[in-house]
């Protein structure tokens, strides 16, 4: 793994960042609706940790039954997307996550960056409503 990127490190525009963390938490799974295709998906948050802080991980469908509360984990190209104001993990189609064979013995669960409040991103600029792409700024 290249460059590896610390949780406490993170902001709401991380991309392509590689994380070694610990598995604190897994919750339970549960099924949610695709925004695009109406599809059903399987989705777990799972708080990771390093010594640095800690983050929820979202883990979608194939993803959730690879690992496990304990387990030391590398992610590879995985990104931040604020979701209710809330930094999360995201691994996405273009990531990686595997076990490792590292062990992590030493996390920082106190500083939870997904617990702190965040802004949304702000809408890129140059749509225009009136073609009908873009959102209305809030």
């Amino acid at each position: 793994m290249s460059k590896v990127s610390k949780i406490a490190d993170l902001t709401p525009f991380s991309r392509g960042v590689n994380v070694l963390a610990k598995v604190i938490e897994k919750a339970p799974e549960r099924t949610v609706l695709s925004k695009f295709d109406r599809t059903e998906h399987k989705i777990v948050e799972a708080t990771i940790a390093d010594e640095t802080g800690a983050i929820t991980l979202v883990l979608w469908d194939d993803n959730i039954d690879k690992i496990n509360e304990g387990d030391t984990i590398e992610l590879e190209n995985a990104f931040v997307k604020v979701f209710k104001r809330s930094m999360q993990l995201n691994i996405g189609r273009y990531g990686t996550l595997k076990v490792s064979e590292k062990e992590m013995k030493e996390v920082n669960t106190k500083n939870n960056l997904s617990e702190k409040e965040v802004e949304r991103r702000p809408f890129r600029t140059g749509f225009s409503r009136e073609k009908g792409r873009g959102m209305p700024r809030k």
